[in-house]
Formats: structure tokens, C-alpha cells, sequence
């Protein structure tokens, strides 16, 4: 069992930053490849950012240059620097870990961490 809790939403005017992490907790160990989502109002959780355990990232076209997601393997810590906010990232970030051990793959989210932005 893995237990992800998020932590850093909160209120920023657009054009400001956010650093959002996600502790992670348990059997950390098995752990391979994390991510952040984010699911707005009326609208499906789509994702935003991967990283694996070795640190290859991606990104949704629609965040890149602007955020930037990272992990800490050894504080089993997830993060993602959001830059130059607009109101369109509006939404609740969720944080997933993807966890491979004894042969059996599962999924784990964490609760989610609302960010807001005004215009």
C-alpha cells in the first residue's frame, strides 16, 4: 500500500507561481513512474506531467515551458513548479504513483490539492 498526500494549492493571480508535492508514503519502494492531473469543474481529469523513477519527464502541450515536475527519490517526494499561472490551470491537482511489487501493478492517487487562479 501506498499512501500519496498532497500539499502547496492555494490562491495566485495569474502570471504567479505554485510549487505543489506530494508526500508518499508506505511501500515507497515500489514505486516507479509518478504524475500530476488536474480535473476543473465540468470537465474530465486529464494529465499533466510524468516522470519516472529515473527522472524522464513529459508534459501536456499545454504546460510546457511553464511547469515543471520533479521528484525527490529519496524523500519519496513528488513536486511540480508552476509558473506564469492562467486562469485556464484552474483546477484540483491530484497526485499518482504507479506501483509495481510482487509481479502486481497498481495505481494510487492522492486526494487532491485545489489551485486557484485569478485574472
Amino acid at each position: 500500500q501506498v499512501r500519496l498526500v498532497e500539499s502547496g494549492g492555494g490562491l495566485v493571480q495569474a502570471g504567479g507561481s505554485l510549487r505543489l508535492a506530494c508526500a508518499a508514503s508506505g511501500d515507497t519502494i515500489c514505486i516507479s513512474a509518478m504524475a500530476w492531473y488536474r480535473q476543473a469543474p465540468g470537465k474530465e481529469r486529464e494529465l499533466v506531467a510524468t516522470i519516472t523513477r529515473g527522472g524522464t519527464t513529459n508534459y501536456a502541450d499545454s504546460v510546457k515551458g511553464r511547469f515543471t515536475i520533479s521528484r525527490d527519490n529519496a524523500k519519496n517526494t513528488l513536486y511540480l513548479q508552476m509558473n506564469s499561472l492562467r486562469p485556464e490551470d484552474a483546477a484540483v491537482y491530484f497526485c499518482n504513483a504507479e506501483s509495481l511489487c510482487n509481479y502486481y501493478l497498481y495505481d494510487y492517487w492522492g486526494q487532491g490539492t485545489q489551485v486557484t487562479v485569478s485574472s
